[in-house]
């Protein structure tokens, strides 16, 4: 088993105008270059984690630790993309993708060279000059990826990156991210609805149960990689596909 690069140690969180918690005691243990994905009713808590992991929260209670250090000031410290890609209008591709780089007060001409040694990979070659405007979805989400790449984080938190994407690109694009995943080693934890989509991309999912959340369901996926979309549709995955369905149908007819 690879090294912890995320860990929840008895954290209990509640918002301040509330004093019911939604995580109450949670152990959690997520592993160098993982794909977790995180599926729940809405308003199970999934943005909450989140919110947690890049420091827009503290806990009322517990530790949160990255690369096994105790890490108190978090912001910045991850690399996150959000489900709208949040491109400025006004900026071509290049100037989108540096912005993490602005940040960190790296000159403007290394941080284009920087980008342009990945944009072959990112499938955006001949787009750098490009307003997001004239963009695909999913090459705005590609755009919007590799910004989050170039955040320098071995941890990288999508939240429903692709749920705005037509179904085949949709799947174009998981496939893709799979290939950059294993190809960068990096550590992704994705929030979705889509049960599929789960069972596709991850080697874990993590499934959130009736608020307040004492501990979180983990599921292993029963799966190899490489993998292809096609092995979803096996027996054991059509199975565990119905199991997670019911679960969640339950939670929200409670």
């Amino acid at each position: 088993m690879n090294k912890p690069v995320l860990e929840f140690n008895k954290v209990i969180f509640h918002y301040k105008n509330s004093e019911a918690p939604i995580l109450d005691g949670i152990d959690l243990q997520i592993y160098e270059n993982e794909f977790i994905s995180i599926i729940g009713p809405s308003g199970s808590g999934k943005s909450t984690i989140f919110r947690l992991i890049t420091g827009l929260e503290v806990p009322f209670k517990g530790s949160i630790l990255l690369n096994g250090e105790n890490v108190t000031n978090r912001l910045g410290a991850v690399g996150y993309m959000p489900q709208q890609d949040l491109l400025m209008p006004w900026r071509t591709v290049l100037d989108n993708a540096i912005l993490p780089l602005e940040i960190k007060g790296i000159k403007k001409e290394i941080a284009q060279a920087k980008v342009r040694e990945l944009l072959d990979d990112f499938g955006l070659q001949g787009q750098e000059n490009a307003l997001p405007g004239n963009l695909s979805g999913g090459m705005r989400q590609r755009v919007s990826f590799l910004r989050t790449i170039l955040s320098g984080s071995n941890i990288l938190l999508l939240d429903e990156p692709f749920s705005a994407l037509d179904a085949i690109t949709r799947l174009t694009m998981q496939e893709w991210l799979i290939e950059q995943w294993m190809k960068r080693k990096k550590t992704i934890l994705f929030i979705t609805h889509d049960v599929d989509e789960a069972l596709f991309l991850s080697d874990r999912i993590f499934v959130l149960q009736q608020k307040p959340h004492t501990f979180i369901q983990e599921v292993k996926i029963p799966l190899g990689r490489p993998r292809t979309i096609r092995d979803v549709s096996k027996s054991e995955m059509v199975t565990l596909k119905e199991k997670l369905i019911d679960q969640l149908r339950s939670k929200v007819s409670k």
